[in-house]
């Protein structure tokens, strides 16, 4: 990256750092910037001129000259190179925008057309020097989100952003972006879902997602999601939930979340079906709660209630369908571990219905749910559940079927609805427990079956109504 800074400077140009690198490298917790992604603004040069220039360190691959940006990939390292440019808004969505490189252009000017203050420092790699207009480096330090300038209102993409940049940093919205924010509501209709989804994303991949859940409150823009919207104004009953509210506990429920996915290194796929649920867990609330005649509040069937809200909820903001499958299971059955024992029955079962998920997914869910109670203690009120699951083998995935399709059409069976309706019976019968090998499985089809079977060739036997067997 130096080298290219110096061959830039050679050729009568400038480069600055900008963006996420400047950021975290300035952040006070320790965390240090990627060295294998840059972003490049580069002043002085032309696009020709910065395109040949950049060849001589690796593939290059123009994003688009519209946009003046090139990708350079080489020895490891991926750069963004950008010329200043000027943006203005051409409509309604978060593409429609109106671009003119200008290489002429000042830092300041160019810096004025970022989001926030945080994301429009300026480094000079060579010399050490940092621009900041507008006050990002004090911004930062305070934990505080706060938009550039009027640009800000010509991308409503720019709400959600400050979303999952709070829940990143555990930043609160600055009172002014909150305003400008609300006035965007009405404009959120116009963004691609596919971009909606990839903030959500990043919301699920950060340490403080409770803290962007209260930005997106801020915000105004709970309102452009129902399910969630109605979760601050559902009480609960404080001998259970002195945290308060349905919202006030998804939020610490999501913060149990990450920090559970911390503790397990969870690769990204499982940290996101882990927040997804703690999000959606108590969806079903809004419409099951009710007081009591003793003046108790309760939920019941909340949690059913709660999977067709998750679905709805996943749809809106564009996750995909691999995790609706694996989070709507997880919301469905996340009381179960109230209603009964861990007996070796209930834990097969519990595996199986929570297909794709898995028991220790739910069971980390549950300690969420447990641990989002403060000032009550964290709790595991499940992990009975979980050590049966792991001296069963289940915690990752149910029992295999015992009974295939494969053995039955061996012993002569015909594939059709009478096979299937074996499989289907042979399968309760293991997840009751009368089927443990594979040998009771047969001997269970022989036992069980053989009566159907002589009934069906009896069947086959008998004259139709034109005479013929």
């Amino acid at each position: 990256m130096l080298a290219l800074c110096r061959a830039i400077a050679a050729a009568g140009g400038r480069a600055w750092l900008v963006g996420g690198w400047v950021r975290d490298a300035l952040l006070a917790d320790g965390r240090q910037p990627s060295s294998t992604d840059y972003d490049l603004e580069v002043y002085g040069l032309d696009w020709e001129a910065l395109r040949a220039l950049a060849t001589r360190f690796g593939r290059v691959t123009p994003v688009g000259k519209q946009f003046a940006v090139l990708k350079l990939t080489g020895g490891g390292v991926v750069m963004d190179l950008a010329l200043p440019r000027r943006e203005r808004s051409s409509g309604t969505g978060h593409r429609d925008f109106a671009v003119v490189a200008d290489p002429d252009m000042t830092p300041r000017q160019a810096s004025s057309r970022r989001d926030f203050t945080i994301n429009a420092m300026m480094y000079d790699p060579l010399c050490s020097e940092l621009l900041d207009f507008y006050g990002g480096r004090a911004d930062l330090k305070a934990g505080v989100l706060r938009h550039v300038g009027e640009a800000f209102s010509d991308d409503p993409l720019r709400p959600l952003r400050g979303m999952q940049f709070c829940a990143r940093l555990n930043g609160v919205l600055a009172e002014e972006t909150a305003r400008c924010c609300r006035r965007m509501v009405a404009l959120a209709s116009a963004l691609p879902v596919a971009r909606v989804w990839q903030e959500w994303r990043k919301w699920a991949r950060s340490a403080y997602p409770d803290a962007g859940l209260r930005a997106l409150a801020d915000s105004g823009w709970l309102a452009c999601y129902p399910p969630l919207q109605r979760l601050p104004a559902t009480p609960q009953d404080p001998r259970w939930h002195p945290e308060g509210d349905v919202w006030q506990h998804t939020l610490q429920v999501c913060r149990q979340a990450a920090r559970i996915a911390l503790r397990e290194e969870m690769a990204e796929e499982g940290r996101l079906v882990l927040l997804f649920a703690a999000l959606c867990h108590d969806l079903g609330k809004p419409e099951t709660t009710a007081v009591g005649a003793d003046g108790a509040i309760h939920s019941r069937g909340h949690a059913e209630a709660g999977s067709v809200a998750t679905a709805a909820l996943l749809r809106m903001i564009g996750a995909p369908k691999w995790l609706r499958e694996q989070v709507t299971p997880l919301v469905r059955e996340h009381l179960v571990h109230l209603h009964g024992e861990p007996t070796e029955r209930a834990v097969r079962r519990l595996a199986s219905r929570l297909q794709p998920a898995t028991i220790a997914m739910w069971e980390h869910l549950i300690e969420a749910d447990a641990s989002g109670r403060a000032p009550n203690p964290p709790d595991r009120p499940a992990k009975g559940w979980l050590q049966v699951a792991e001296a069963m083998r289940v915690t990752r995935k149910p029992p295999r079927p015992l009974l295939t399709g494969k053995w039955l059409l061996r012993q002569g069976m015909e594939p059709g609805p009478a096979m299937g309706a074996v499989l289907k019976a042979a399968w309760q019968a293991q997840l009751d427990g009368e089927i443990a090998t594979v040998d009771d499985a047969e001997r269970w089809w022989w036992e069980r079956g053989l009566l159907s079977r002589t009934e069906e060739r009896g069947r086959r036997s008998r004259p139709n109504a034109a005479g013929e067997t």
